[in-house]
């Protein structure tokens, strides 16, 4: 057997959570993907960045590998969903104003073809379908390096006030 080894480091989170209640979702996205505050941990565990985020819509990049691979020696569909699922949300988070936060209620994912090592980068993109003020509805793809669509979702988002 052949070991194999990646090294995560990243910043505190709580800098980020403190500062989210004081601005709008789409201010808090745009200075993490600015650098001014720091990205949550998950991003650097699974290869996934924040890369563009507008009202209604954000996108997610993710550079799948060997550390994702199931028995079956395919990349785990639950990191496919966890890439949705950040998408879908933080495409909610953009249309939310400060003092107000989200989490999901529920997702549903389709997924259309098999992620490899090689398949990447993953594209995924986040819509909102519905904005609201108590419950929000999103879809997203994920489209592989070569543009296929390996997988789709829908999900509803709780929104709720923080701080």
């Amino acid at each position: 057997m052949t070991e194999r080894e990646r090294l995560i480091t990243w910043d505190d989170p709580a800098v980020g959570v403190a500062a989210m209640p004081s601005m709008s979702g789409l201010d808090y996205l745009h200075s993490m993907m600015g650098k001014k505050l720091p990205a949550p941990p998950m991003g650097e565990l699974l290869n996934m960045t924040l890369v563009e985020a507008e009202p209604g819509t954000a996108t997610f990049t993710c550079s799948p590998d060997e550390s994702h691979y199931n028995p079956i020696g395919a990349v785990h569909g639950g990191l496919v969903c966890t890439l949705l699922d950040s998408a879908l949300g933080c495409a909610v988070q953009t249309t939310l104003p400060q003092g107000v936060g989200y989490t999901s209620i529920e997702i549903k994912v389709n997924y259309l073809r098999p992620v490899r090592a090689g398949s990447g980068p993953l594209t995924c993109v986040g819509v909102v379908s519905k904005a609201g003020s108590r419950v929000a509805f999103a879809e997203g793809t994920v489209t592989d390096a070569s543009g296929k669509l390996v997988a789709t979702a829908s999900g509803s988002l709780l929104v709720f006030p923080i701080g």
